[in-house]
Formats: C-alpha cells, sequence, structure tokens
C-alpha cells in the first residue's frame, strides 16, 4: 500500500455511477430518488 489519495474526482465517471438516469433505470434507484423526494433534498443525485 503506498501512500495516496483515495479521491480522483471524475465527473463522467461520477454521473455514469451515480447519475439520475442511472437510478431511475432500477426500481431500488426509483425507490433511492422518492425518498431523497420525501425528505426534501435540494440535490437528487449527483
Amino acid at each position: 500500500m503506498g501512500t495516496y489519495t483515495t479521491f480522483h474526482p471524475n465527473k463522467t465517471k461520477r454521473k455514469k455511477t451515480h447519475g439520475f438516469l442511472v437510478r431511475m433505470s432500477t426500481k431500488g434507484g426509483q425507490n433511492v430518488i422518492k425518498s431523497r423526494r420525501a425528505k426534501g433534498r435540494k440535490r437528487l443525485s449527483a
């Protein structure tokens, strides 16, 4: 294990993994969006 920073931001990867369309593509993801809407989140997904 070398010393490195764990977070390397990449907008494309972020969208493809946690984006709105990805969330909506599965029933579980739809539940995530639904619960975030119910809670009143300003941002529903990445």
